[in-house]
């Protein structure tokens, strides 16, 4: 007998299978969102609790937080605890996302329990038995969708408890993950504790027409990522004064703004791991003092009580970390405050975050090698692309691109300096005669420069009004005379200039590095023309350090150094024009 053969499957088998699966599918989610609709249409919530709901939005804050301070005060004296000491929770909210995001809308997983913990940000509800709210914690934000038939309460016991959560709220809940009717992913709790109570009414999102809330919607669905612009219009908490002041509100309320300092820590934590993995090792410095050097700044003054003596706060660890270098330590750096009494303005702070790196055995052109690698990878790394938008003239204009791109453009200085001004600058900088003509030239082209008239102070303003200003993408400005750089090493092949340079993108300084200068006796007499500009009244102009003169007696081998400013760079990678926005307490004037 002939073995039995099966007919093939027609070609639309498996076609017409997915199609049963899917008409399923639908039919259950179909079901879920009757079940729910009915729910909330024939469970309203009594006229009461309405009627607080409304109030809670419209109270006076004075009123709200009297009430708050009332009602923990009755809990505390039926021996009910409102400040419970511990929560144990299973999973983050990123966790949570991460594992049930591929979850069918309507699904639920009834079998599983999960403890979740966060804040409250936002509560909802038109039944009795069902309250929404917006959990958010760790960055992210799940919905969550109370039950009264899942809860372990009674539906009295459950109304009652739900209508006193209010916004703000830290609460742990204990439950089942599922995706609602409308397919967002949830967590149905059995029980929900209110862990720490918000005192304060927080602000809601000001909308004053049909087309600011449909905008607001599309914000509120928009992710920011590094690299792209910002809108901080769309805030809930718009104002600056407040923002800053009380941060936590701004990082609560404002969620891209926890991603600014989150992309901010991962700026430092790239340059550690991109340092480390070229064999470097990080060192700590002092940030007090006895003389103010390595830069040319103001220092804020102090005084040690103990030693009874007159100490500046660190204007760079610079020096320091050259002194490691002379003791073997041939590849340092460090990340941490510096200190500059100087104006506050959209790019300037007296306390700001400095990362310095030096390196034996290299000059200048390594170190122009190894910053572009660095910020080139990093920019890559954080946003996807070497390019990136930034609004450099502020929120109201434009923004601008800038791509970092390898390798970056490099101009001489004096050589592109008297190419756009068409100058003849004179070679001895030094001189009299130097100066007087940087004067005119400055008077000629407008170019405002406060006393006191220094060399080096009109020369630095006539390259902010010249090159600085044609420095968009990242551009190295180098090879500085040696007037304006007392701590680099002369140039090998031109004489009266240093092996240095300024990088520049979007037309502010980013970093400054440069061939260090390590023999003892030209550095005493660089010091001792310092004092000659600090004598004309020039504060800022560098002081004698004498034990760095002499650390650089027994030997600092060839050496590179860079300081890059950490602020700066994040204000570039999360498109914001003002330093106040990327960092976390900035300094500001008292209230009255």
């Amino acid at each position: 007998m002939d073995s039995f053969v099966s007919e093939p499957r027609p070609a639309s088998y498996e076609t017409l299978s997915n199609n049963v699966l899917k008409r399923e599918r639908r039919a259950r989610e179909r079901q879920v969102r009757e079940e729910e609709k009915k729910k909330v249409t024939t469970n309203k919530i009594p006229e009461n609790q309405r009627q607080q709901v409304a109030n809670d939005d419209t109270m006076d804050p004075t009123q709200f937080l009297s009430n708050r301070i009332k009602s923990l005060a009755l809990l505390k004296e039926s021996g009910v605890n409102p400040y419970p000491h511990k929560f144990d929770i299973s999973m983050s909210i990123t966790e949570f996302i991460d594992k049930y995001r591929s979850l069918y809308v309507g699904e639920h997983v009834e079998n599983t329990e999960i403890s979740l913990a966060g804040r409250i940000l936002n509560k909802r509800s038109s039944s009795s038995k069902l309250y929404f709210y917006d959990l958010h914690g760790n960055g992210a934000k799940i919905q969550v969708m109370a039950d009264a038939r899942h809860s372990d309460m009674d539906e009295n016991e459950f109304c009652k408890y739900h209508s006193g959560v209010k916004r703000g709220d830290i609460v742990g809940i204990c439950g089942f993950p599922g995706k609602s009717q409308r397919g967002e992913l949830s967590i149905f709790p059995r029980s929900l504790v209110v862990l720490t109570p918000c005192l304060h009414m927080l602000p809601r999102h000001a909308i004053t027409s049909n087309s600011d809330e449909a905008q607001s919607k599309k914000t509120r669905n928009h992710s920011w990522t590094p690299g792209i612009t910002r809108n901080p219009e769309t805030y809930i908490l718009r104002d600056q004064e407040t923002r800053y002041r009380q941060r936590y509100l701004d990082l609560m309320l404002n969620s891209e703004v926890q991603k600014i300092f989150r992309t901010r820590a991962k700026i430092i934590s790239y340059s550690r791991d991109f340092l480390d993995n070229l064999g470097f090792i990080e060192v700590e410095t002092p940030a007090m003092t006895m003389t103010a050097g390595g830069a040319a700044a103001r220092p804020f003054i102090t005084h040690h009580n103990e030693l009874d003596m007159k100490l500046y706060m660190r204007i760079s660890p610079e020096l320091y970390l050259k002194k490691l270098v002379v003791g073997g330590l041939d590849r340092v750096y460090e990340i941490g405050k510096v200190f500059r009494n100087e104006g506050m303005n959209l790019t300037h702070l007296p306390e700001f975050t400095m990362f310095e790196f030096y390196m034996a055995y290299a000059d200048y052109n390594d170190l122009m090698d190894i910053i572009e690698k660095l910020l080139s990878g990093m920019v890559k790394e954080l946003t996807g692309s070497h390019k990136i938008k930034y609004h450099g003239n502020g929120f109201d204009s434009e923004p601008v691109e800038i791509d970092f791109t390898p390798p970056f453009r490099r101009i001489d200085l004096i050589e592109e300096l008297e190419s756009r001004a068409n100058l003849s600058i004179p070679k001895d900088l030094s001189s009299e005669t130097a100066n007087k003509f940087l004067l005119e030239a400055c008077e000629k082209f407008d170019v405002k420069c406060p006393a006191p008239h220094t060399t080096t102070r009109l020369l630095d303003k006539l390259v902010g009004h010249f090159l600085e200003e044609t420095c968009i993408n990242p551009t190295f400005i180098i090879n500085h005379p040696e007037i304006m750089s007392p701590l680099a090493k002369w140039h090998r092949s031109k004489p009266g200039l240093t092996e240095r340079f300024e990088l520049f993108v979007n037309k502010r300084e980013l970093c400054n590095a440069y061939t260090e200068l390590n023999d003892p006796q030209v550095q005493r007499q660089r010091f001792a023309e310092q004092l000659k500009d600090r004598q004309l009244g020039d504060d800022e102009a560098m002081v004698l350090d004498e034990s760095f003169c002499s650390c650089l007696e027994y030997g600092l081998p060839p050496t590179a150094g860079l300081g890059m400013g950490i602020d700066r760079l994040a204000m570039l990678l999360t498109d914001s024009p003002n330093v106040k926005e990327v960092i976390l307490f900035p300094a500001m004037k008292p209230q009255d």
